[in-house]
């Protein structure tokens, strides 16, 4: 039996998705860790990757997204965000965040040191324009509930620019 319920259900639809880097451990507060997530994403957006909507705080990111092979896709942002965020971190002697990273590595993870992301992204299937909007608006307004900004668009690293008119970081797919 897998580790989650959580399963892509439909390879060709919009899944909400959820990557958390292990025990929350807060690694994007620095512009240049959440660089390194990006770029990831527009790789894969050239690759086929559609975003609906993203978001990245402090020690996770959300985002709706679909491909012909969503699980690959996101397999391959997770190794490579990973292997990234590390030698960065080793690079920029963050000790601290490595030691965490070490010290909370999963056990049956025997082959690595580190362990940056927790296991799974908690797949949810897209199944409706309603649900589309919902995902999209939990989102955008995840740094609102948290107290960061008062109005979603002010968030930097967010999709809600976008769909405010205004220019973002990354390209998103608005028409579903």
């Amino acid at each position: 039996m897998g580790r989650s319920r959580y399963r892509i259900t439909e390879a060709g639809a919009p899944h909400f998705l959820t990557c958390t880097v292990l025990h929350w451990i807060p690694v994007f507060t620095r512009p240049a860790t959440v660089d390194i997530v990006l770029g990831s994403l527009r790789y894969l957006q050239q690759q086929g990757l559609c975003i609906y909507a993203w978001v990245i705080l402090e020690n996770d990111l959300h985002l709706v997204a679909q491909s012909d092979d969503l699980g690959r896709d996101l397999a391959r942002f997770k190794s490579y965000t990973a292997r990234s965020l590390l030698d960065y971190l080793r690079q920029h002697r963050v000790t601290m965040l490595l030691e965490q990273l070490a010290y909370y590595k999963k056990a049956h993870k025997a082959d690595r040191r580190y362990q940056f992301w927790q296991e799974g992204s908690h797949p949810e299937l897209v199944f409706s324009d309603e649900m589309m909007r919902q995902k999209i608006e939990y989102i955008h307004q995840n740094p609102v509930k948290r107290g960061y900004v008062s109005e979603p668009e002010h968030w930097r690293y967010s999709s809600a620019r976008h769909y405010a008119g205004q220019p973002g970081l990354l390209e998103v797919t608005t028409r579903w």
